[in-house]
């Protein structure tokens, strides 16, 4: 089943019946960086808690829609203050004042805006991480995309940006995570054999421990992935031989970037969302993105042998996503 809704964000969000999906997989649009042209865009707010502050409401519909065991994979990126040009001063794009309710979760944060000076690394991902977490979510990972082919910065004062973030939440405590769909292969020091050593048959003495032990990989198991619990048995602290040669995957994920040709003009590559999908649902489930654009969630999912519900505010990105999503139906995505 796929479904589009080519409607505003939380609109299309409020259509939809509590506890309906197994898990949401998105990327809003990032705090100052494009205006898309849309009337009630997300992303050009006057001040970042104002951006917040939307993108709260919008994940509490994610919340409610989302089944008692649902994850959230959440990619965002940072913004910088720029030079009283752009958004380095409050920006001139909003036509009218907003004000942030006392009783939300962004009022609970420091007022920033005022205290932001042009050059400075606003915050962004870590702002609406604590925000959720204040709203009801569970913050349980950040995860670094870290992009091999980064595009190159004019800055010259600073590193240039090569990651984002994608941030794991859950609605409870107790969660749907398959870990063994998404280890990988186990490698490091160990498995290197030192120089001189090779055809000798015999271990080096030097070597402190070997290819096929390493430490906390195995304490995430696929019986026990599913209530996260923290009693593991001693020896999957990597106390016993490890005989798959794979590891619980590590939160640093490199994954080249690659655009979808005619699409939008920052889509995130379908090798980010496909471990997201793979550990956060289980086949036949159904996998939400209330940010759509070109379709790349609805694409892994569909490949994958999910269901999919996407709603996209852009009239022209859901006709992208429909024909994205039928290729991928002809080319024989999953059962």
């Amino acid at each position: 089943m796929i479904k589009i809704l080519c409607a505003d964000a939380l609109e299309g969000l409020r259509t939809l019946s509590n506890d309906s999906v197994s898990m949401c997989v998105t990327s809003p649009p990032y705090y100052g960086l494009r205006d898309y042209g849309n009337a009630g865009q997300i992303g050009i707010e006057d001040s970042p808690e104002q951006y917040i502050q939307k993108l709260i409401a919008v994940f509490r519909e994610v919340r409610r829609v989302l089944r008692p065991d649902g994850t959230l994979w959440l990619n965002i990126a940072d913004s910088y203050a720029g030079s009283g040009k752009g958004i380095g001063r409050k920006p001139t794009h909003c036509k009218h004042s907003y004000q942030i309710p006392a009783d939300s979760a962004a009022a609970a944060m420091p007022t920033t805006w005022n205290a932001i000076k042009p050059k400075d690394m606003i915050g962004i991902p870590w702002m609406l991480a604590f925000a959720l977490r204040a709203d009801g979510w569970y913050l349980r990972s950040d995860i670094i995309w870290q992009k091999p082919n980064a595009m190159p910065e004019s800055a010259k004062d600073r590193p240039t940006r090569v990651h984002e973030y994608i941030f794991l939440l859950s609605k409870s405590s107790r969660y749907y995570y398959d870990a063994e769909a998404v280890k990988e292969p186990a490698v490091g020091f160990y498995n290197a054999a030192p120089a001189g050593s090779a055809g000798t048959g015999k271990p080096n003495a030097r070597r402190r421990g070997n290819s096929r032990t390493f430490r906390g990989g195995g304490a995430y198991t696929h019986d026990r992935a599913q209530n996260n619990s923290a009693s593991v048995k001693r020896e999957s602290h990597g106390l016993a031989p490890n005989e798959s040669g794979k590891r619980n995957r590590r939160s640093v994920w490199t994954v080249a970037t690659r655009p979808y040709k005619g699409a939008h003009f920052a889509t995130y590559p379908e090798e980010l969302v496909r471990p997201c999908i793979l550990a956060g649902s289980r086949p036949g489930d159904t996998v939400l993105d209330p940010f759509a654009g070109s379709g790349t969630t609805g694409a892994v999912a569909a490949q994958e042998g999910r269901d999919f519900i996407g709603i996209e505010i852009n009239p022209d990105y859901c006709e992208i996503i429909r024909q994205r999503l039928d290729a991928c139906c002809q080319k024989g995505a999953k059962p």
